[in-house]
């Protein structure tokens, strides 16, 4: 099934010109360095199997990876008599992995996995002549008659993106507090086809082809809005000094688009269209005898200076504040109920809460989040909650597990005797609890729950996974698009960390000095 873009750009007299000097540019603009190392019999290509299809995925959870630039890479691993072999990591940081040894556990030659061509990686890498032309696409629900074209998207919409993709970036500086970047573009369509917690998505147009027409669980329920944006170029990047192997993929691309072998693998994802057919002839030398306008390449630059990006960190701090005095206070209460039950509590009550302990201690944070979050809108949809919500209900469940064993300890550190004196005097069992037992209990937990209050600050980073941007994820977003700041960000995000934490170390001290840990009679 091929796909013929909807956006195609009219022909200008001089689109020839400015073409070509585009292309020559990218093309044959010189790299420095030496000669490589002897090429290897396995060409490794960093890639990202969570970005899904049609870049790469699995129709047999047990079979092999499938998608376009998986067979792309296994086609120019073969130009090159080698043998293509993928190496997973996570794509915002795919491009460090060429700073790690060749040959290590993550070491790789490549990376080609739909990344677009930016002045802020070029001056890192080397990349290869353009393999694919993308655009910026619109996607929203079919039946959502708000969103007829782009201008809609300025009244509030919440627009899925990929977080560190060139879609981010241009969101963000057109549509301001409405972007909410995922790590998982499947997600962000899932979202969209469920009327879910965002309006629409923005993703390039092999992502948009592919989940809008042919796969069956959104085809209907999604919509392409306008004509595609933002023009750029997919690249494959590698070390700079590799320039044997540069040269090696540049003709095998070459070769790809003058035989046809890559309009055969596009057109098997239906992505080729007009635009990929302009790449052809550019890089062959075969211009038709009439040309449409220049396609432009994005460039998002970082460099500069660090101090316009500090109002994004404290923005997104006080995110990571708001989530952790917001959630802790109720982790702080269930934990106490939960301790109290098991201590207190009868067998058939004591049974389940135990269950509970063990098994949100033996599950990750994440996971439970992506359980909130994802799973449980469809036991019923009155369960989908907003990000924050679920982040701080999250949080507060997780925490609440870690809690409850702090104060079933201090519970268990308070002699029998008393509750028996107690009860002796007349009081109820729970006047006793309340007015004897629980408040010696609370001085004596002092120094681990204000320890895990702490930790919690720290915790926070892991609800950027449910489209919460907080401290870790702005770093990550800014990082991403200013890699020659990376040091100075870095310094900045631990330094707010570290600000916002070192006061709560302070409060424990005072705290454990003023009350301190009573001494209980035996």
């Amino acid at each position: 099934m091929s796909i013929e873009p909807a956006f195609p750009y009219p022909v200008g007299s001089g689109g020839r010109l400015v073409w070509a000097v585009t292309l020559c540019i990218a093309i044959v603009a010189p790299v420095a360095g030496q000669e490589p190392a002897p090429a290897t019999e396995v060409l490794r290509f960093g890639t990202d199997p969570t970005g899904g299809a049609p870049y790469i995925f699995k129709i047999d959870p047990a079979g092999p990876y499938v998608g376009f630039e998986v067979e792309l890479a296994s086609y120019l691993a073969h130009k090159l008599g080698r043998r293509a072999v993928p190496v997973e990591g996570e794509w915002s940081t795919l491009p460090e992995l060429l700073d790690k040894p060749r040959h290590g556990e993550k070491g790789i030659d490549i990376v080609l996995n739909g990344y677009e061509q930016r002045d802020d990686l070029l001056q890192h890498y080397a990349a290869t002549v353009p393999y694919y032309v993308y655009r910026l696409q619109l996607v929203a629900h079919a039946e959502d008659d708000s969103i007829q074209q782009w201008s809609d998207l300025r009244a509030g919409k919440r627009i899925g993106v990929l977080e560190g993709s060139v879609a981010f970036d241009y969101c963000q500086r057109r549509y301001p507090g409405q972007v909410l970047p995922n790590k998982d573009v499947a997600i962000m369509f899932e979202e969209v086809k469920r009327r879910g917690r965002v309006d629409a998505t923005v993703q390039d147009n092999p992502a948009c082809a592919w989940f809008v027409f042919q796969e069956p669980v959104y085809r209907g329920h999604l919509k392409i809005v306008g004509e595609g944006r933002q023009p750029g170029f997919y690249v494959i990047y590698l070390r700079k000094d590799d320039l044997q192997l540069k040269r090696q993929l540049d003709d095998a691309i070459r070769d790809g688009f003058r035989d046809g072998t890559l309009q055969r693998l596009y057109s098997k994802y239906g992505l080729w269209n007009a635009d990929q057919q302009w790449l052809a002839w550019s890089l062959t030398g075969q211009f038709p005898p009439e040309d449409d306008a220049p396609i432009e390449t994005l460039s998002s630059s970082g460099g500069g200076s660090v101090i316009p990006l500090i109002p994004k960190l404290l923005q997104a701090a006080g995110m990571t504040v708001f989530l952790s005095v917001a959630s802790f206070p109720l982790a702080m209460l269930l934990g106490l109920l939960i301790a109290l039950g098991r201590v207190y509590g009868p067998s058939w009550l004591a049974a389940p809460l135990t269950l509970y302990v063990e098994v949100i201690r033996g599950t990750p944070l994440m996971l439970q989040l992506y359980f909130l979050f994802f799973m449980m809108p469809k036991i019923h949809p009155v369960l989908a909650l907003d990000p924050l919500y679920t982040g701080i209900l999250g949080l507060a469940l997780n925490y609440a597990a870690y809690e409850a064993e702090n104060y079933r300890a201090g519970l268990l550190a308070i002699p029998r005797g008393q509750m028996e004196a107690a009860l002796a005097l007349g009081m109820t069992p729970l006047t006793a609890l309340r007015t004897v037992i629980v408040p010696q209990a609370m001085r004596i937990v002092i120094p681990p729950v204000t320890n895990d209050f702490i930790a919690l600050f720290k915790d926070t980073s892991v609800c950027s996974v449910i489209l919460i941007t907080e401290l870790t994820r702005r770093y990550n977003e800014l990082y991403n698009f200013n890699r020659d700041l990376v040091v100075e960000l870095a310094i900045l995000t631990a330094a707010l960390y570290l600000l916002m934490s070192y006061p709560l170390a302070l409060v424990a001290r005072t705290l454990e000095r003023r009350w301190g840990t009573p001494h209980v009679p035996r």
